[in-house]
């Protein structure tokens, strides 16, 4: 059998290889939280998009579920992001306020 007309079919030497996980450096920044409402992209639907603050993975998910218990409502986390379903700036800002943080509402 020739070499030149073979065809590997099934070799157990390479597979799945897990590649670790990187944690992906978000920028710093500037101390400031930013609550930001946005519809685009949702079908009309409105979310608050709360962006700066400077916490783990981790802590922003258990900010965020406290803050989906709070406005009653849901939302998510998505590249170190919260997402507040509805339109509930006033109340997120006054919950963040109340932990020391500074907060601006950004947009429209």
């Amino acid at each position: 059998m020739s070499d030149s007309n073979s065809r590997l079919v099934y070799s157990t030497d390479s597979g799945r290889i897990d590649e670790p996980k990187q944690s992906v450096e978000r920028p710093k920044g500037d101390g400031i939280v930013r609550i930001q409402r946005q519809t685009s992209g949702r079908k009309g639907k409105g979310v608050c998009l709360i962006t700066g603050i400077d916490a783990s993975d981790d802590d922003l998910t258990r900010l965020a579920a406290e803050l989906k218990k709070k406005c009653g409502c849901g939302g998510s986390v998505k590249d170190g992001i919260i997402e507040i379903q509805g339109d509930k700036r006033d109340l997120i800002k006054s919950l963040l306020e109340a932990k020391g943080m500074k907060v601006k509402l950004a947009g429209g």
